[in-house]
């Protein structure tokens, strides 16, 4: 009975209407927050997707049957359900299974590195153009303008074949090719809130620019990125995939889900599950950032309104 009535006081303390300071302010704009994210069902299955793959990234070692680098070549090209290979093997007789759950720890190292280089280096370019105006916000927009006119995983193939193949170059190559979409967002949002009237109060209480693009303009900005950055990571996922397929991401053995499709390639009529099983993983990780994407707009985006 005392846990149930405490539980009721600190829904009544989250939902009040008159907090009485600015830290239960915050506190219940996220409980309400996460009320909205809760009642929209294929926003929460897209969370059960991610924290069930952080789940299996972490604890890999243990979830795995067996060693995703390890070589059969008596076992290879096994069928769905076999006896100790689930989802079959490829054809050097690699449990594909095992490649999958390692292979969420590249997935999720491509993805965390592009989400925390491409929003962060928009969010500089977008908020220093629109706070700055004149001949800096001419400059850096036909800067973005030139980067957004090829497209993504044209100008990331070219930028690793510029650097060479390898993971950490494609992480690059996409976040170089990412960052101008949040870099528009940002400068559309500077450009609103430097008119403001608290930005007037700021700047007579002598604050400088650095303090006014930091201190109060980029926290406002950053709801909008964060639901775009969430939208994005399937295309960051593909982009990624895209690049291992054509062999200038993750090398080889490494199990990246992009090279476990072009090896499966050449098997695709009749083992066809060896590049099947890639691609669903793909496709599932994919789907679960856009229905989350789409949850977050609804919480975060006060312009998009309540679907």
């Amino acid at each position: 009975m005392t846990q149930q009535s405490s539980t009721q006081t600190w829904r009544q303390w989250l939902t009040t209407d008159t907090p009485r300071s600015r830290r239960q302010a915050r506190l219940a704009s996220a409980y309400h927050g996460w009320l909205t994210l809760r009642s929209n069902t294929l926003a929460m299955v897209g969370l059960a997707i991610l924290l069930a793959l952080l789940l299996i990234a972490a604890f890999a070692p243990f979830l795995a049957p067996h060693d995703p680098l390890s070589q059969d070549l008596g076992a290879r090209l096994l069928p769905l359900w076999t006896d100790g290979h689930p989802l079959g093997t490829d054809s050097l007789g690699r449990d594909i299974l095992s490649r999958l759950i390692y292979g969420s720890r590249i997935t999720l190292y491509i993805v965390t590195l592009v989400a925390l280089i491409a929003p962060i280096a928009g969010l500089l370019v977008g908020t220093i153009a629109g706070y700055t105006g004149g001949i800096v916000d001419a400059v850096l927009m036909r800067i973005t303008d030139i980067f957004l006119a090829f497209p993504r995983l044209v100008l990331a193939l070219a930028f690793v074949a510029a650097l060479g193949a390898g993971i950490e170059n494609a992480v690059l190559a996409i976040s170089l090719t990412a960052w101008p979409p949040y870099a528009r967002i940002a400068r559309a949002e500077t450009l609103t809130i430097r008119r403001s009237d608290f930005i007037s109060a700021v700047q007579l209480q002598g604050a400088g620019p650095l303090r006014i693009i930091t201190r109060h303009i980029w926290p406002l900005c950053i709801s909008s990125l964060i639901v775009r950055v969430t939208l994005d990571m399937a295309g960051v996922i593909l982009a990624a995939a895209g690049l291992g397929f054509l062999g200038l991401g993750a090398q080889p053995p490494s199990p990246e889900w992009g090279a476990m499709i072009s090896e499966g390639r050449k098997f695709i009529l009749d083992f066809w599950w060896v590049a099947a099983m890639p691609g669903l993983a793909i496709f599932t990780v994919s789907l679960a950032f856009n229905l989350l994407g789409d949850g977050l707009r609804d919480v975060l985006d006060p312009k998009s309104g309540s679907s």
